[in-house]
């Protein structure tokens, strides 16, 4: 459904590939903005559909999914506030490769394809922003098919905790287990196994659905 309410922090100013715009210029692009509102587990868009536009979230969760020919999800990213997808409809013609879907109630902000790209012309530095965070989703992606290739599923495993931790003792999951498991290439029943595993060595402990806590950092290292 649209959004028509007034938003008191436009979502524009969120986004990186926006923040080097002086205030007349980020004026400009927020006049270009259509807010949506996009309900739990609705999708956003979907493989296959004629792209084209940028989508920012201003607020909530968004899965990015791909479906292979076995009918297996694969789960490429999470993106939370202030990131962004659909952008590689606008520089090729080919259809959306990609599913997303929302994790939560999530409120997008959304630039058709016409005015993006004459936004990218007036201003070529949001171009090379853009390309600078594709850039690194590309080395994050080569990094995951490395390790699901390379790596055991403990190390996959202890990888994506210490992650997810980022230097804390409590990690709170944004997704259910069964997409943590599809990001890092296992089965839902290898994660719980290995979770209780972890559990049982001393290394973690399981608190509910989505908490974890870990209270033995140097054994996910040295894993």
């Amino acid at each position: 459904m649209t959004c028509t309410c007034n938003e008191e922090r436009p979502c524009i100013e969120r986004v990186p590939i926006f923040n080097n715009l002086d205030e007349k210029e980020m004026k400009e692009v927020i006049s270009l903005i259509n807010h949506k509102q996009f309900m739990k587990n609705e999708l956003i868009y979907m493989a296959g559909q004629k792209g084209g536009s940028l989508y920012v979230i201003n607020s909530g969760k968004v899965k990015i999914t791909r479906i292979a020919s076995s009918g297996k999800e694969q789960v490429i990213r999470i993106l939370e506030a202030g990131e962004f997808m659909g952008e590689l409809s606008i520089f090729r013609s080919s259809p959306l490769a990609d599913n997303a879907e929302a994790l939560e109630d999530t409120n997008m902000c959304i630039i058709d394809e016409g005015d993006l790209k004459e936004l990218l012309k007036k201003y070529p530095l949001i171009s090379f922003k853009i390309m600078e965070e594709l850039s690194e989703r590309l080395e994050r992606a080569e990094s995951l098919i490395e390790n699901i290739n390379l790596s055991s599923v403990e190390k996959r495993l202890a990888d994506i905790l210490l992650e997810l931790s980022d230097g804390n003792k409590e990690i709170v999951l944004n997704l259910s287990k069964k997409d943590l498991a599809s990001q890092i290439g296992m089965s839902s029943e290898t994660l719980s196994r290995k979770l209780s595993a972890f559990q049982e060595l001393g290394v973690i402990k399981l608190i509910g659905q989505r908490k974890i806590n870990i209270l033995n950092r140097g054994a996910l290292e040295e894993i």
